[in-house]
């Protein structure tokens, strides 16, 4: 029998304590479960993305800092007046989160540090599969959506980019679970049509037929 690598059991408990993660915090932020706490989230992005479009990025993280620090600093203030009226002693303001613990411990740096190599790792190896060729149909897959991406680099910069992937990650799943019936008809029929279109590539171009196993 072959011996199993050591850290590909570990790298399955991590990756299924990352998913796990994920599909419990931010799967319940896209499908708006709490609709104030996905609202915060959702205005902050949108804030900080629309920020980024109108000012450098040393700028918006300088503004943010200083509009944190001018609540903070008049919160502390306006406590400490408040005390001093009232003659209480309650102490500091932020007491309780200046207490709170926030520091990693070894073991979950190690666990994130598994997830992301466990990721750089397996994206590494799908961009050498698919620049050296391994499989010339996903090598030309591949080659077309680069091509594609040439002209939404042309039409669109990267933070429109993005600010268009936060708006559809907080509304497409949305939409998904309303209309679900007709997405996933004319899901079928696109798949199915590039499934035809593939295995005339397939059929047409030699050595692009995968192997049966």
């Amino acid at each position: 029998a072959q011996r199993q690598p050591p850290n590909s059991t570990a790298s399955v408990k991590c990756v299924c304590v990352c998913v796990g993660f994920v599909s419990s915090a931010a799967i319940d932020l896209l499908y708006w479960r709490d609709i104030k706490q996905t609202g915060i989230v959702f205005g902050s992005f949108l804030l900080l993305l629309f920020s980024l479009t109108q000012f450098s990025v040393v700028s918006v993280v300088a503004y943010l800092a200083l509009a944190a620090l001018s609540a903070t600093i008049s919160f502390r203030i306006y406590k400490s007046v408040l005390q001093a009226v009232q003659k209480t002693d309650e102490g500091h303001p932020f007491k309780t989160y200046l207490e709170l613990e926030i520091t990693l411990s070894q073991e979950q740096m190690q666990k994130y540090t598994d997830c992301l190599q466990f990721y750089v790792n397996n994206t590494l190896k799908e961009l050498r599969r698919l620049f050296l060729v391994q499989d010339l149909v996903d090598s030309l897959k591949f080659a077309v959506l680069m091509w594609l991406l040439t002209y939404v680099g042309a039409l669109f910069n990267g933070l429109t980019l993005l600010l268009m992937a936060v708006v559809s990650m907080f509304t497409l799943p949305v939409v998904y679970v309303k209309h679900q019936a007709q997405i996933d008809q004319y899901l079928g029929l696109v798949r199915t049509h590039i499934n035809a279109v593939v295995a005339k590539i397939q059929a047409k171009i030699p050595g692009a037929k995968r192997h049966a196993e």
